[in-house]
């Protein structure tokens, strides 16, 4: 499986470590990491995520700092397709 990001996701991800890197820029970095380690389980384990209520959406919580990634598989390209990663206290992602 292939991991893809939607602008969303990308954007999401460019935001929460701007936000971190503010205040401490070393913690920034483990953030980072730990999400991308945990999308690396993923590729391994692409239906480790929780089904949602959105038809074919599943949410994986990271490891570390409990970040959700919000994503869809395309079994059909090999493709985990990354649609958002939300810092718990955010507001909960709606597809549109």
């Amino acid at each position: 499986m292939n991991l893809r990001f939607t602008p969303q996701a990308a954007q999401d991800l460019s935001e929460i470590a701007d936000y971190i890197r503010a205040e401490n820029p070393m913690a920034a970095a483990r953030v980072r990491a730990a999400i991308l380690e945990s999308l690396q389980v993923l590729i391994s384990f692409p239906h480790i995520g929780r089904r949602q209520n959105v038809e074919d959406v599943r949410k994986l919580i990271t490891r570390r700092f409990g970040y959700l990634v919000y994503y869809q598989l395309d079994e059909v390209a090999s493709e985990i397709i990354v649609l958002a990663v939300r810092h718990p206290a955010r507001a909960p992602f709606t597809p549109e």
